[in-house]
């Protein structure tokens, strides 16, 4: 299958990203604490901001799948869209970040799917990105616990500080 038009995306657009989102959880420990980020909120015009981003990226990315004759394009394409969401997320340090992963991981199971009916050694990444899949529900499960546990503490000292 021709999908090496995705190594262009990945190169281009989540790599840097995610070397964003790392300096980004560097500078955002939760209460000084290195081993635990931050999570944060994101507000309705950051949210606007984001997506008509996303429509840009996926419209530029779109024309560099089809210049490159990506097979299964319109997947390939959606493909790009759900990982510029994930490593947005991911560098604002919204919770949120691995749901778009795992919508990510499902447009490649689809794509990878979609090869093994023309190739069925092309199944055992089917199977990878199933566990990725099952990884990124736990990693947003485990996102929103920590998310309500810091903003409980954030309460509480907000509650403290009013006496």
């Amino acid at each position: 299958m021709s999908y090496y038009g995705e190594m262009i995306t990945y190169l281009g657009m989540t790599m840097p990203m995610a070397v964003f989102a790392l300096v980004s959880w560097l500078k955002n420990p939760y209460n000084g604490n290195k081993a635990e980020v931050k999570v944060n909120q994101i507000t309705w015009k950051e949210h606007a901001c984001m997506w008509m981003m996303t429509v840009v990226v996926t419209a530029v990315f779109y024309v560099i799948l089809d210049y490159f004759h990506t097979a299964n394009i319109l997947p390939s394409t959606i493909s790009v869209t759900t990982s510029f969401l994930a490593v947005y997320l991911t560098f604002r340090r919204s919770s949120y970040f691995a749901l778009a992963y795992a919508a990510n991981d499902l447009v490649l199971i689809v794509l990878w799917v979609l090869a093994s009916m023309e190739e069925i050694r092309y199944f055992s990444v089917v199977v990878c990105f199933t566990a990725f899949f099952v990884n990124d529900l736990y990693v947003f499960l485990s996102w929103k616990k920590m998310e309500k546990r810091q903003s409980a503490v954030e309460q509480e000292h907000e509650k403290c500080m009013e006496f």
